[in-house]
């Protein structure tokens, strides 16, 4: 069963910095590209960042170009997602979501393709 199981979630300051961690199992992580996605209360799923199979090219949206980073370890199966300099507007909840390639993607897949999602709050 693919099992995708994000972490590293919380409250923080603006300001303030969080990593975010993606443990994927089930199936051939390494060959797949993946990506991060945030909903923030009442909007629509928005695609943050994402990276192809082998870790070797990057994208992030505009809102968060300079501020967050995307990697990944294919040896430990996981995606990290390391945000700095964080806004009140960067709350949400964000997910980890697989590819269907090891090309990169761009934009927000379907919902089975998703984690479970970890909670990201941004206030003073």
């Amino acid at each position: 069963e693919e099992q995708l199981v994000e972490s590293g979630g919380g409250l923080v300051h603006p300001g303030g910095s969080l990593r975010l961690s993606c443990a994927a199992s089930g199936f051939a992580f390494s060959s797949r590209a993946m990506s991060w996605l945030r909903q923030a209360p009442g909007k629509g799923p928005e695609w943050v960042s994402g990276i192809d199979s082998d870790g070797g090219l990057t994208r992030y949206a505009d809102s968060v170009e300079g501020r967050f980073t995307i990697s990944r370890d294919n040896a430990r199966n996981t995606l990290y997602l390391q945000m700095i300099d964080l806004k009140p507007e960067d709350t949400a909840v964000y997910y980890c979501a697989r590819g269907l390639s090891s090309r990169i993607f761009l934009n927000v897949p379907i919902r089975g393709r998703w984690g479970q999602g970890t909670q990201v709050t941004v206030s003073s």
